[in-house]
């Protein structure tokens, strides 16, 4: 038989609890929340000549929060391919530069951020860049929606071909 009393707290709470009670302590952690992100499956530049940039919308992304104080968005970029990939047959992510644009819509309180709202932030994409932020000082759910915008520089020594890449959103 196990007699005794039990407190539930949260983790700081509770060790100045046990410390002043001498009571048995369950810790219960916080459940994680999450945030999802949905984007376009595909987009196309069209046609495009050697030593010239193309421009397209990608389409809108979405990141729906339960109860997540702070996300960052992130995107990221492969190098764009055709047939065996050689370097003539490849433009590399860092002639890739991407913008997020302004906010399109949004629900819920907070803030949100979006990394680079206009043409000129324009970030190369020869690594990962911070697409979109948020912080909130409440636990509640939000959702915010961008339409950000890629801008492909083709090299001139570029093979003609039809290129493909991707272009990756990620949430955190």
């Amino acid at each position: 038989m196990l007699l005794g009393s039990c407190l539930v707290l949260p983790s700081t709470e509770g060790q100045r609890a046990q410390a002043a009670t001498g009571r048995m302590l369950f810790l219960i952690p916080r459940a994680r929340m999450a945030a999802s992100i949905t984007a376009p499956g595909t987009a196309s530049l069209g046609s495009v000549e050697t030593g010239q940039t193309a421009t397209v919308q990608l389409g809108q992304v979405r990141v729906n929060s339960s109860g997540v104080r702070t996300w960052t968005a992130t995107v990221a970029a492969s190098d764009f391919t055709t047939g065996a990939g050689t370097a003539p047959e490849t433009i590399a992510r860092g002639r890739m530069s991407y913008w997020s644009g302004p906010v399109v819509s949004k629900t819920g309180p907070g803030s949100w951020t979006p990394g680079q709202p206009t043409a000129n932030n324009a970030q190369p994409l020869d690594t990962a860049r911070t697409a979109f932020s948020y912080s909130s000082t409440v636990m509640t759910s939000s959702s915010v929606v961008w339409q950000p915008t890629l801008r492909v520089s083709v090299p001139v020594t570029a093979v003609t071909g039809t290129y493909t890449g991707t272009i990756i959103h990620s949430v955190a």
